[in-house]
């Protein structure tokens, strides 16, 4: 029973951290909102391709010039293939043969693989889509971990959950990164991914507390934290070799979403080891309610 770290014994340093940056990422979510990208804003995608390699920035500036400044320009796949992503909440349908016009003014050498429209009311159906399929998820968790061990862990597994993503949107709005359908997508990994971390530590403080009578709660949570840390920190740290690679070779594309999964997985790290603890211990968690009820007419099991 050896406690290496004594975790809680800065609760309260990491209830401030908690819940200033909850304030902050809620501030600038209804101050400024979320930088919507094509797939919720509306807007055209084309795709191209040249059968030469073709400067990214002069296409850039080709379409600038011709009244289109906010493009999104990157390579998809190889570097003769061109992805255009053009916000036009106007409705108009035609801005890829407009694009398509220009680019071939600019080079003949193009072919025109496809074009998607995506209109404002549709974006705006994708949005409300998104955000509600993650309202039923976190209800569906309450559910679960409420069913599977008991209220107070359910409270501050969905808890921990709502403060890593609020985050990651305060975050998203803070900086004005794009937020897209591979965003929301990330979102919903970063859900399954913390709540893993949360499931694994909530079983063992719920096993300690059943197990270890000599110990006060406040122990037995540090006793529990310290015995799953070396799991939560390898399985961590593997996941971001992963996401950064991602990240760094995965290309303009996948960029958002390898990005809002580093944040999640380092923010759900520090969740699953603060926000849950600090919860059961602000709820006041007894051995009483994770006792184990005898079964009906245990006491009669002795009778001839």
């Amino acid at each position: 029973m050896d406690i290496k770290f004594k975790f809680m014994k800065f609760r309260k340093i990491a209830s401030i951290i908690s819940i200033s940056l909850f304030l902050i990422s809620v501030l600038s979510l209804g101050l400024r909102g979320l930088s919507l990208g094509l797939d919720f804003s509306g807007g055209t995608l084309i795709e191209v391709s040249y059968e030469s390699p073709v400067s990214l920035e002069s296409i850039r500036n080709s379409l600038e010039d011709n009244g289109y400044p906010d493009s999104q320009v990157v390579n998809f796949g190889t570097n003769l293939d061109v992805l255009i992503k053009v916000a036009d909440q106007s409705g108009n349908s035609t801005v890829g043969e407009q694009i398509f016009n220009i680019l071939s003014d600019q080079k003949s050498d193009i072919e025109l693989k496809r074009v998607e429209f995506v209109g404002p009311q549709v974006g705006d159906e994708l949005r409300d889509q998104g955000g509600l399929g993650m309202v039923v998820a976190l209800f569906m968790i309450l559910m679960y971990v409420a069913f599977r061990f008991q209220y107070k862990f359910a409270l501050g597994a969905v808890t921990a959950l709502a403060h890593d993503v609020v985050i990651i949107l305060g975050l998203f709005s803070i900086f004005a990164w794009d937020f897209d359908l591979t965003v929301l997508a990330a979102l919903l990994a970063v859900i399954g991914y913390s709540l893993n971390d949360t499931i694994v530590v909530s079983d063992r403080i719920r096993e300690n507390f059943r197990n270890e009578r000599v110990l006060e709660p406040i122990d037995m949570i540090d006793l529990s934290l310290n015995q799953t840390l070396g799991r939560t920190l390898v399985t961590s740290f593997t996941t971001l070799l992963v996401l950064f690679a991602l990240f760094i070779f995965g290309g303009e594309l996948i960029r958002g979403f390898s990005l809002a999964l580093i944040i999640g997985v380092l923010i759900g790290t520090y969740s699953s080891i603060y926000v849950v603890a600090n919860m059961l211990m602000s709820m006041t968690l007894t051995q009483e309610d994770l006792a184990v009820p005898e079964p009906e007419g245990a006491d009669f099991d002795g009778m001839p």
